[in-house]
């Protein structure tokens, strides 16, 4: 369970609640005071981080370039552009 210990803080808490409330989205808007689609857009965030986490077969530039994209922080076409053009200097 490495993944759950590389969340950040405020993931590992939203995990706590998620167990807490016992897996309801409905249950956890109301201890978060948002509505349901926000939840499932948090929830939709850490399974992509935790799916990142799992994934040892990419390379380190894709998982940090990926979890940039999972953060709103890049676009995921501006990443996929940035992959492919890693990818093939890397085959050069």
């Amino acid at each position: 369970m490495n993944w759950f210990l590389t969340l950040d803080q405020a993931d590992q808490e939203f995990v706590k609640q998620l167990v807490h409330a016992s897996g309801s989205l409905k249950q956890l808007a109301k201890v978060y005071q948002v509505s349901y689609p926000t939840v499932r857009a948090r929830l939709n965030n850490v399974i992509n981080k935790i799916t990142l986490l799992e994934d040892k077969k990419k390379d380190s530039f894709e998982t940090k370039l990926m979890q940039l994209v999972i953060d709103e922080k890049v676009s995921l076409d501006v990443a996929k552009d940035l992959i492919k053009d890693y990818q093939e200097a890397k085959n050069e």
